[in-house]
Formats: structure tokens, sequence, C-alpha cells
């Protein structure tokens, strides 16, 4: 999609219940559909990627896949996004497995990568893209309950499922996390989400020292605004229309548009690389 095309805001007013449904969205995101042209650099890999129904990890998906490889889509429950997803994998002439599941659960991310082991005969890469946010004006309003979902969600879950899945890794294996500019640039209204987002920062350049002799390499992607699912479906109207503007290319980004990141940590590429944090963010610095 070329630039004058990219939708800009103001975007239509729009609302939905967590966790979002990509077809609802006005515009709907393009997560490289129509212009991903893959190169094999992934040949033979398999890959699990969570939060693969939507936004981000399905355009990871889908790029991994033209790319050459074959993948585990771990969503929550959104059926059709998960469908759609594999339907655009298996017409790359790869194999898809959609692994539904709760990650906040240790024993599901552990049947997760187990399910792609034995599925698909390997795991060469993880991408722990998955997480939950919520905007709140006040810190009175968390509860407790929610702190402890959006923690397990995008921190705890990462743990899980990379304690999980080094054991089979070999060498030139791949962990790659989904940080945020959240993490170096908060938002008060998104305190939990913010707070999680460092956190995995940390666990990036942490695992990627403890894992470096295993010939394993751990980066980042820290995306800035980025048009998917969460966002209608966790902000308040008023921002999702104008989502993206404060941006140096003055809209939000699209999925399709973190693809190439991931592919350059995944492979070869990227071969020199570990403990890095790769921002895509619109031109939004990280401090």
């Amino acid at each position: 999609m070329s630039e004058e095309r990219r939708p800009t805001p103001p975007f239509p007013n729009q609302r939905q219940q967590p966790p979002g449904v990509t077809q609802k969205m006005q515009p709907v995101p393009d997560h490289g559909e129509q212009s991903y042209r893959g190169n094999g650099r992934l040949d033979g890999k398999v890959a699990l990627i969570t939060g693969a129904d939507s936004g981000i990890g399905k355009a990871v998906a889908i790029a991994f896949a033209r790319e050459g490889a074959n993948v585990a889509i771990s969503f929550l429950d959104e059926a059709e996004d998960g469908e759609d997803t594999a339907k655009w994998v298996r017409e790359a002439g790869r194999d898809a497995v959609l692994l539904p599941g709760d990650i906040t659960s240790e024993d599901h991310c552990r049947d997760l990568v187990q399910q792609t082991v034995r599925e698909l005969g390997s795991i060469d890469v993880l991408v722990n893209n998955a997480a939950f946010q919520r905007t709140y004006a006040d810190i009175g309003d968390i509860s407790p309950e929610e702190w402890d979902l959006t923690f397990r969600t995008n921190i705890y879950a990462p743990f899980f499922l990379s304690r999980a899945a080094i054991p089979y890794m070999r060498p030139g294996s791949s962990i790659i996390n989904t940080t945020s500019i959240q993490s170096r640039q908060p938002s008060a209204h998104l305190l939990a989400y913010a707070s999680t987002k460092g956190a995995v920062s940390n666990f990036t350049a942490g695992l990627a020292e403890m894992v470096a002799e295993k010939g394993i390499r751990v980066n980042a992607v820290a995306p800035g605004p980025i048009w998917t699912p969460l966002i209608p479906s966790t902000m308040p109207i008023e921002k999702t229309a104008t989502f993206g503007e404060q941006t140096l290319i003055g809209r939000a980004g699209q999925p399709a548009e973190l693809a190439g990141a991931y592919v350059l940590l995944a492979s070869e590429l990227g071969s020199y690389m570990t403990g890095a944090i790769i921002p895509v963010t619109g031109g939004e610095i990280m401090i």
C-alpha cells in the first residue's frame, strides 16, 4: 500500500468490546495480505506466534509464511480472525496450526509449545506478541484483578512460553518479544500496560544474555501507535478517532509496516543482533 493510500486520522467513531474483531474496524487494518513478498528467508523454520489472529501477530504470520515458515497461530478465542490468518498461511503453501486458549495459564503456554513441536516438528522462532490493555484516568479505577491480568498476559506469558520453548530450540533459533514505545514514554492512562512493556524490554535484555551460549537470540520490536483491534476495543472513542496523529508521519502505522522488523530478527539477516530493541514508531523518539 503506497503512503498516499494509507489511512490517516480522523477515523470514524467506533467502539468494540475487548479484544476486538478485525473486520468490524473502520478502516480494516492492512496486514500485508496483498503487498508482502517473501524471499525464502525462513525456509524450513517453524514459528509460534501469540496474538496471531489479528493486528501485528497476523501480519507477522503472513510474512513468515511467505518467507517459508510453518506457523502455529496462538489466540484467545477469536476463531474467525484466527481462521483467516490460517487461510493466508496456507495460501502461501505453508502449514498452519490453530491453537486457541488463554496464555495467562502456565499450563496452556506449555501445551502451546508442545503442540507446536508435535504438529510442526520443531520450534525455531517464538514471537511473544499477544497483549492486553485498557485505559484509565485514575489509579483507583484499576482493580487488582485487572492489574494482574495485564501482567499475566503481557509479561508472565512471555516468561512461561520462553521457559517452555528454549529446551526445544537449536542454535540459530530466535525469540522476539513485542514491547512498545510505552516502555520508554509511558502514558498515564495506560499505566498497567506501560508498566508491563517496561518489564518486557528488561526481560528481553536479560534473557538474551542468559541464552547467548545456547546460540539463541532474543530481541524485541517496539511499536508506536499501530491500528489494531486493541485500539477501538480499549481506548475512548475520541482518542480512537485521532489515533496516531501525533507522530512525525501523522498517522497510525498499519500492522504490515512492522512485519519486516520481525523477519529481520527471525532470519539470518539479524544473525548479529541479540538484546536489541527495534523501534517502529512513526518517528516518535525512544528516549
